[in-house]
C-alpha cells in the first residue's frame, strides 16, 4: 500500500507541474503577445554589458537577427567596447560605465557579459532602470540574491532570463522524450562532467563567488535538473587542487574558489544523479567540441541507458542501448541550429513573436541554490534540503 500510495503522489504531482508548466507558459505568452502588438513594427533594442572575450561569441548571434539591434556596447576598459564596435560593425554607442548607458541611448534588453561577481549589481540596475535582462550565469551571487532579482522584475512587468541555453537543443528534447515516454524503464541515476585546465585570461574565475561550479558545473546541473526534474537535496565535495595560478590580468594569485567539484543531487523518486567539475581536468577538445566523440552525460534506467556526445553545451548525438542483443544506436545527430551563445537571441526574439522559450529564470534561480547548497554541504558536512521550484518537464 505504500508503495502505491508514493506512486500515486508522484503521478498526481507530475500532474500539477504539467498543468502548472503549461499555465504559466500560457500566461507568459499572453503577456509577451501584448508586447509583440506594442514591438511589431520595429526591433528589440539590445544594450551589451561586457566587451571581453564572451562577447565575441554573442556579438555576431545578436547582430544576426532579423528582431534585434544591438544599440549600446560598454566596458569598464572603454577601449574594449571601442574595438567591438569597431570590429563587428555594429554602429552603436559605446559607454564605460553601466550609470551611462541607462541614461544614454535607449534600450529594451541589456545583455550581461561581465565577470560573474557583479552580475548581480548590474542586473538590479538594470531592472530598476526599467529593462528587460538576459544574464550569463550566474544571474546573482546567492539564490536569496537572484530571488529578488526577479521578485524585482515581476513587480516592474520586466522579464529576466540567466544562461546557459543548454535546454535548446534538440539532443535535451530528445533525451527529455526518450524519459518521459519511459523508454528506460524506471529512472535511477545519471552522471555529467564538464572541466578543463581553467582559464588563463582573467583572475575573477579563481576568487571568492568564482569557482568551477557557477563557471563549468552550472551546465550539467541544468541539464540534469532539466531531464530528471528538480533537486530536491544536495551534498557535496569540493577542494582547491592548484592553490596558486597565474593569470593574464593580475599575475600569480591565490585561489579562493574551488577548482574542484564533486556534487550528488537526489531528485523526486529517488533519483541520484551527479556532476563531476573542475579546472583541473585535461581536454584536448577544450572549447572546440565540435568532434568530440565521448559522452559527458549518461543517463541509467532498469530498461536501458543513454549518453550524450559531445557537451550539453556543443552537442553532438545521442547513444541509446536498450538491448542485449542488439547493438548501442547512434541517433539525433542534427544539432538543428542550436548554438551555447543563442541564449539572449532567443529570449529577446521571444518579445516580439510572443513564444515563450525553453529557458526559464526560475530553473537558473533552482541550480543557483543547488551551487550555493553545494558550498554549505562542504563547509558543514551534510546534506542540503532544496526549496526552489521550476516549471517541469521542461520540454512536455
Amino acid at each position: 500500500m505504500k508503495t502505491i500510495e508514493k506512486e500515486s503522489d508522484r503521478l498526481h504531482r507530475r500532474q500539477f507541474l504539467q498543468i502548472s508548466a503549461t499555465a504559466a507558459a500560457g500566461l507568459l505568452a499572453s503577456s509577451l503577445e501584448s508586447w509583440a502588438l506594442f514591438t511589431a513594427q520595429r526591433k528589440i533594442k539590445v544594450a551589451v554589458i561586457g566587451c571581453g572575450s564572451v562577447s565575441n561569441m554573442y556579438l555576431p548571434e545578436l547582430l544576426s537577427s532579423e528582431m534585434l539591434e544591438v544599440v549600446s556596447l560598454c566596458d569598464i576598459k572603454y577601449e574594449r567596447a571601442v574595438a567591438q564596435n569597431k570590429q563587428y560593425n555594429v554602429n552603436a554607442q559605446t559607454y564605460p560605465h553601466i550609470d551611462q548607458m541607462l541614461t544614454g541611448v535607449p534600450f529594451d534588453m541589456m545583455v550581461t557579459l561581465t565577470d560573474m561577481q557583479v552580475h548581480e549589481e548590474l542586473n538590479k540596475k538594470a531592472l530598476l532602470a526599467g529593462k528587460n535582462v538576459w544574464s550569463e550565469k550566474p544571474v546573482a551571487n546567492t539564490y536569496a540574491a537572484g530571488k529578488g532579482l526577479l521578485d524585482l522584475a515581476k513587480s516592474k512587468n520586466l522579464r529576466l532570463w540567466g544562461a546557459p541555453a543548454v535546454v535548446n537543443s534538440p539532443q535535451f528534447a530528445y533525451m527529455s522524450s526518450i524519459i518521459q515516454e519511459g523508454k528506460l524503464g524506471l529512472i535511477s541515476s545519471a552522471h555529467a562532467q564538464y572541466g578543463h585546465t581553467g582559464p588563463g585570461w582573467s583572475a575573477f574565475f579563481y576568487e571568492k563567488g568564482g569557482g568551477s561550479m557557477p563557471d563549468l558545473g552550472v551546465y550539467n546541473m541544468t541539464t540534469l535538473t532539466g531531464l530528471l526534474g528538480p533537486a530536491r537535496s544536495v551534498m557535496a565535495m569540493l577542494s582547491i587542487v592548484k592553490p596558486e595560478r597565474t593569470v593574464e590580468d593580475k599575475g600569480k594569485i591565490r585561489v579562493e574558489a574551488e577548482d574542484n567539484a564533486h556534487i550528488l543531487l537526489e531528485h523526486d523518486n529517488n533519483v541520484l544523479s551527479h556532476v563531476m567539475c573542475g579546472f583541473n581536468f585535461f581536454d584536448p577538445y577544450g572549447h572546440t567540441a565540435g568532434s568530440q566523440s565521448l559522452h559527458s552525460i549518461q543517463i541509467y534506467g532498469d530498461k536501458g541507458n543513454m549518453r550524450l556526445l559531445g557537451y550539453d553545451w556543443e552537442t553532438n548525438g545521442i547513444i541509446t542501448e536498450t538491448s542485449y542483443t542488439e547493438p548501442p544506436q547512434l541517433v539525433c545527430t542534427d544539432k538543428g541550429g542550436y548554438k551555447w551563445q543563442e541564449g539572449a537571441r532567443v529570449v529577446g526574439e521571444s518579445m516580439i513573436t510572443g513564444i515563450e522559450p525553453r529557458i526559464n529564470v526560475e530553473h537558473a534561480l533552482h541550480v543557483l541554490e543547488i551551487i550555493e547548497s553545494a558550498r554549505i554541504s562542504q563547509q558543514e558536512g551534510r546534506r542540503i534540503k532544496l526549496v526552489s521550484e521550476f516549471p517541469y518537464p521542461v520540454v512536455i
